[in-house]
């Protein structure tokens, strides 16, 4: 099996959730990284609501975190999910995890859950291999 020619994206390398954050490391791939960039929130649900947080990036290398708190919705679904991309205004790269030899990330990357208030908050890779983040209201799963 060859190595398959991979989109632009920005490509996870450690994800980090914990005291009331989430902490994103990676690369720029495919694009030059010059630029401000900013990681990008976009909720599956109201693909209208974003959210959006700084990026350091130093060479291609780029570094975000974000609040949990800050996913608590006024109108939630018991469940609501959350794609994150990196942006630097003109394009948008899908984060994911894609220049390794795992497949199948979604049963293998098992992140813990952080709590605010009612919502719980996990991260997880997708079918494709693209985090995103899952919240869920009420009591345990």
């Amino acid at each position: 099996m060859g190595l398959q020619q991979v989109r632009p994206h920005a490509e996870m390398g450690e994800v980090w959730p914990r005291d009331g954050r989430i902490r994103l490391v990676g690369r720029i791939h495919g694009v030059p990284a010059d630029g401000t960039w900013q990681l990008l929130l976009t909720r599956r649900a109201r693909a209208g609501q974003t959210l959006r947080y700084d990026a350091d990036v130093k060479g291609d290398r780029f570094e975000s975190e974000l609040p949990v708190a800050d996913l608590t919705a006024s109108d939630p679904a018991p469940v609501e999910e959350w794609d994150i991309h990196l942006t630097d205004g003109e394009v948008e790269l899908r984060a994911g995890r894609h220049l390794d030899d795992v497949r199948g990330k979604k049963k293998i990357f098992v992140y813990p859950e952080q709590r605010t208030g009612d919502l719980r908050v996990r991260p997880y890779y997708t079918i494709k291999d693209n985090l995103s983040l899952e919240c869920r209201t009420g009591g345990s799963a």
